[in-house]
């Protein structure tokens, strides 16, 4: 499995990260994915809800916006897309 994780701001990608596990998605652990991922942008943890995990499957993308944040978040966009090999 591999995410792309990129921070977005006024339509730049400001920092990226491709997040690797030898493991195909498993969607009850995408909190885990998203916490490590978070941790490795240097970016508060956003609040997951239901809806991200289904346009993640559906899509194989999923958009964090400031509003998704408790703690402030200064960019655009939080950006993870799935890497389909």
């Amino acid at each position: 499995m591999k995410i792309w994780a990129k921070l977005m701001k006024d339509g730049k990608i400001k920092k990226q990260f491709v997040y690797e596990r030898d493991e195909s998605i498993v969607y009850s652990k995408f909190f885990e994915y998203l916490t490590d991922i978070s941790q490795k942008l240097d970016v508060s943890t956003p609040v997951l809800l239901k809806t991200h995990i289904f346009n993640f499957a559906k899509f194989n993308r999923v958009k964090f916006l400031p509003k998704d944040f408790v703690e402030s978040f200064p960019y655009d966009q939080l950006l993870l897309e799935n890497i389909v090999l």
